[in-house]
């Protein structure tokens, strides 16, 4: 028994190759080409590897021989992990893993299908569609183009409402029936808090603490999520996407709040990242499976403490290393560097950006998702790793970071531009054609226009008007629950970055002091700089500094600027003295 059980368990694997009575096709070019051939449908099965609802679906639906009858008889089936193809995950991902397409063979989508399909009811949609192959419901035109990059009155407030309204008061987070922290609500909360809001930060204080509970206290890490309407009920996967999502989230909180219990949950995060997913030779691996073995719930294994867990074995860790995942973490690094002046968290983050860009690159500042050099690029890969390079800049890396990150942001104007929002793949690449995601194009918007404080370049600043241009339309802006990320975008390209400038050689340990004080300002929305005149102008040098004997720092609010600050503690001084100023005004 003991020699037959991994064969059975690698049989229970990969179930999904023969499920249909034939090979699940990978290229949606062979797949439409066949079908359009033999005149059939083509079924798209968007899996996650890590997904326990993928494997249970691949055990029970596709294993099903009414299921594999009718599919062999009228489709051609196409399987796609949906990690390899941001395009196609973006599109799709509010139908959640897996997702169902059936598209007739000219492209055109007929029915769409989330989560896990039992047998039965995948082939009694599988027949209905041969008997009638009509759409299920047509969508709705596209939002046409915008030419203003601004929110109108009206859709602010019931954005502002929003966030309000989906607030879960008794339990934190929104209130929906997963829970997870959401990057960007926290965030506007955190931001609206230091604004002196009262109940916007007890509303991060909640979320924060309750999202704690989807720390794995065992190995570190965060789960995807809880179901059931509460944090105690999670699902294991772990995603590289978001341990650096939280991680940053984490630390954000730390340096806002001074909390340790922030502290340990960033902490518990990079632990996780160093140990699981972090590759000798460089990168970050995608994600580990939800289960140990696959289709089989994993509760009872994950309430093991380390040494319980691993005398019964390690769930899968994908070792796919997508620039994607290493921009996230690696942002997420420097921003836990930012908060705590951890020197290890920011040499990992430096060594990860040094291994996409030699390993991930394309010509011209992009970067490619994996390791097929033909391969087309897709927006998530090249923007991951831009916010990371402006990360770096910002913790006091070179000039030729800010240089990298701006290379890659005109990328993606070249690339990604349509009159209707930065789509997520290249045009024409696929027979399923890219759209545009709103979460790609909040992040790319606040990341244009931050980029475009430290190059002074007006393109830059456009970019982030094109993509509040899309964002901004009522039928965008409103189409899901609540969108502060949207709010956040329109209030940073209102107004300029507190601007923190330190002027001082590198090798001067005073300069260096005033260098880290001023990334443990806990914001946001900043521009961080280190002025070393012996290495020649800043990229932006819209202010003019004096010559002074001795390292020292410089403040400007939106109000006012400081004098020279000598003196680290001097920094968050003139800045609390700033906010009472304007409170009283």
């Amino acid at each position: 028994m003991r020699l037959l059980l991994p064969f059975l368990m690698l049989l229970l694997a990969f179930p999904a190759a023969s499920a249909t009575g034939s090979v699940w096709l990978r290229s949606e070019q062979q797949a439409f080409a066949q079908a359009r051939e033999q005149e059939r449908f083509v079924l798209l099965y968007l899996e996650a590897v890590w997904c326990h609802w993928c494997h249970v679906m691949d055990h029970q639906t596709y294993a099903n021989d009414e299921v594999r009858g009718v599919l062999a008889g009228h489709y051609v089936p196409l399987r796609i992990d949906q990690d390899a193809r941001p395009d196609l995950a973006n599109r799709y991902r509010d139908y959640g893993w897996p997702a169902t397409i059936v598209f007739a063979s000219d492209g055109s989508e007929i029915v769409k299908r989330r989560g896990y399909v039992p047998p039965m009811a995948m082939a009694r949609l599988l027949r209905a569609i041969v008997d009638d192959p009509s759409p299920e419901q047509l969508a709705g035109p596209e939002p046409a183009p915008a030419h203003t990059a601004t929110l109108d009155e009206a859709t602010r407030t019931t954005l502002r409402k929003r966030h309000a309204d989906t607030y879960d008061t008794r339990l934190g987070g929104l209130d929906t029936g997963q829970k997870y922290l959401e990057r960007d609500s926290v965030e506007y909360a955190l931001v609206l808090a230091a604004d002196g809001d009262e109940r916007e930060a007890a509303r991060a204080r909640q979320t924060l603490d309750a999202a704690q509970a989807l720390l794995d206290p065992a190995w570190g890490g965060v789960y995807q999520y809880s179901t059931q309407g509460d944090w105690q009920h999670p699902h294991f996967e772990k995603l590289a996407t978001l341990q650096g999502e939280y991680l940053r989230s984490y630390s954000l909180a730390y340096a806002q709040s001074g909390e340790a219990r922030d502290r340990a949950g960033a902490d518990a995060i990079r632990r996780y990242i160093d140990a699981f997913l972090r590759a000798p030779d460089g990168g970050y691996y995608a994600s580990q499976d939800a289960d140990l073995t696959p289709g089989v719930h994993s509760a009872g294994y994950y309430a093991l403490d380390d040494a319980g867990r691993r005398a019964q074995g390690m769930p899968r860790i994908d070792r796919h290393r997508y620039a994607r995942e290493t921009g996230s973490i690696a942002e997420g690094l420097g921003a836990y560097f930012e908060a705590t002046g951890e020197r290890a968290a920011l040499d990992a983050a430096e060594a990860a950006i040094d291994w996409a860009r030699r390993e991930r690159s394309f010509p011209g500042g992009g970067f490619r998702h994996d390791d097929d050099a033909a391969a087309a690029p897709y927006l998530s890969d090249t923007l991951a790793m831009a916010r990371a390079l402006l990360q770096s800049y910002r913790n006091g890396a070179g000039v030729d970071r800010l240089e990298a990150a701006a290379r890659a942001l005109e990328f993606i104007d070249a690339t990604f531009r349509s009159d209707r929002g930065y789509v997520s793949g290249v045009p024409g690449r696929s027979p399923i054609a890219p759209v545009a995601q709103i979460d790609e194009n909040i992040s790319l918007g606040r990341f244009a226009n931050l980029l475009s404080h430290y190059t002074g370049k007006p393109a830059h600043r456009t970019i982030a008007e094109r993509a509040l241009a899309w964002l901004a339309r009522p039928e965008v802006a409103l189409s899901r629950l609540t969108e502060a990320g949207i709010l956040l975008l329109d209030r940073e390209l209102a107004g300029a970055p507190l601007h923190l400038t330190v002027v001082g050689s590198r090798s001067d340990p005073r300069a260096a002091a005033l260098h880290a004080a001023m990334l443990r300002v806990g914001a946001g929305y900043k521009r961080v700089e280190w002025w070393d005149r012996a290495l020649g102008p800043l990229p932006n040098p819209d202010v003019q500094y004096p010559p002074l004997k001795r390292a020292a720092a410089f403040v400007c609010t939106d109000r006012r600027c400081s004098v020279p600050l000598y003196e680290p503690d001097a920094i968050p001084s003139f800045l609390a003295e700033s906010r009472e100023a304007a409170r009283g005004s």
